[in-house]
């Protein structure tokens, strides 16, 4: 098992930044790839970034694309997601999630925490 614990989200203005962490506990968490995926209401929850186990490869939706950046702390059991120019459409629950390779898809992550809410007012 891998428990993982969102935290740092919040409301900020359009064009602002956040900086979500995600800690984990449990197994070793070096061993597993992390991903991002956020959802809107009324909406499927969609990826946003991934990273591999050892951090040495990142995948970003297109959307976010050169605004928001994943990294991970291994030391730290802590994956980030550094978040800038943020918009309105941005505004979703963000969840971390642990797999054994970095993927886009969803389905393919077995742990997951229970989601920080973002807030972008325009």
């Amino acid at each position: 098992q891998v428990q993982l614990v969102e935290s740092g989200g919040g409301l900020v203005q359009t064009g602002g930044s956040l900086r979500l962490s995600c800690a984990a506990s449990g197994r070793t968490f070096s061993n597993y790839a992390m991903g991002w995926f956020r959802q809107a209401p009324g909406k499927e929850r969609d990826f946003v970034a991934s990273i591999s186990a050892s951090g040495g490869t990142t995948d970003y939706a297109d959307s976010v694309k050169g605004r928001f950046t994943i990294s991970r702390d291994n030391a730290a059991n802590t994956v980030y997601l550094q978040m800038n120019s943020l918009k309105p459409e941005d505004t979703a629950v963000y969840y971390c999630a642990a797999a054994r390779l970095p993927t886009a898809v969803a389905a393919l992550y077995a742990y997951w925490g229970q989601g920080t809410q973002v807030t972008v007012s325009s």
